[in-house]
């Protein structure tokens, strides 16, 4: 194990403290996820009543915060692999955005860790994309933000805007004149323009109509291809069925199954259907 350790990126306490996952040593391991849990602390919860009880609260000094503790992932274990699209299901609230953060380096763990070689890149529904800037204006920054140099930013433009769909003449409107569906597949052609060690994308594809589905399943295959691995949240389990190769069914933070897509899916829709 101490090999892999040297060559990912870590996060959170050393894999020697939990017990280790298994790795597939035939194949190109991208992401470890060893026994990681993640805890949420909200202050100032439970608080009660009006304004007016509040401002009696601090009149008497009453004012000590108080604290919930939500434990949203509990344990989970998986590898990754080069090659991977990964599709992640569960109801809302199980903890799957919360395990792309993860990943992505965006939340520290309570225990465990995780390893990913090379860099993640998390594109969520409300990817950072500016609404008072036109799409030209945001295709270029968030090409740049990527790593691109502008030469390498001429060379994909006409590509990102042909991939979006845009209707003529949106492109140069600022982004609050965009629908949802326009907006998130501007989002989409943007973070696919470029290759990624690890994409992960959380809902991005929610609002894209069935041809910017096929397109996007088309788009992760030549990425997987490419690069690493790709992690797709998305309540349309049919496009994880399209896209993916490997599914993971999270509940209450905890892993349920991981396996082959079709069987997957049943099993959750069968539980749900109860």
């Amino acid at each position: 194990m101490a090999d892999v350790k040297e060559k990912f990126k870590v996060s959170g306490e050393p894999m020697d403290s939990a017990p280790p996952v298994t790795i597939d040593r035939a194949r190109e391991p991208i992401v470890v996820v060893d026994d990681l849990h993640i805890i949420y602390r909200v202050y100032g919860a439970g608080g009660k009543g009006n304004a007016a009880s509040a401002f009696s609260r601090v009149l008497r000094r009453d004012h000590r915060p108080t604290m919930k503790e939500v434990h949203a992932i509990r344990g989970l274990s998986f590898v990754a692999y080069k090659g991977d699209a990964i599709g992640v299901i569960g109801t809302n609230g199980s903890g799957k955005s919360t395990l792309l953060k993860a990943i992505a380096g965006l939340l520290p763990p309570e225990s465990g860790g995780v390893y990913t070689s090379g860099q993640p890149s998390l594109l969520g529904v409300n990817a950072a994309l500016m609404n008072d800037l036109t799409g030209e204006r945001n295709i270029v920054l968030g090409c740049l933000a990527m790593g691109m140099s502008p030469d390498q930013v001429k060379s994909k433009y006409d590509e990102i805007v042909k991939f979006a769909g845009l209707k003529e003449g949106f492109i140069q409107l600022p982004m609050r004149a965009y629908s949802s569906g326009m907006g998130s597949r501007l989002r989409f052609a943007i973070a696919a323009s470029k290759s990624h060690d690890v994409l992960l994308i959380d809902e991005a594809l929610a609002t894209g109509d069935a041809k910017f589905r096929r397109k996007s399943a088309k788009k992760i295959d030549e990425l997987r291809n490419e690069a690493g691995a790709v992690f797709l949240v998305a309540h349309q389990l049919d496009s994880i069925l399209e896209m993916c190769n490997r599914v993971l069914w999270i509940d209450e933070g905890t892993m349920v199954m991981d396996g082959d897509p079709q069987t997957v899916v049943d099993a959750y829709n069968e539980a749900n259907a109860k």
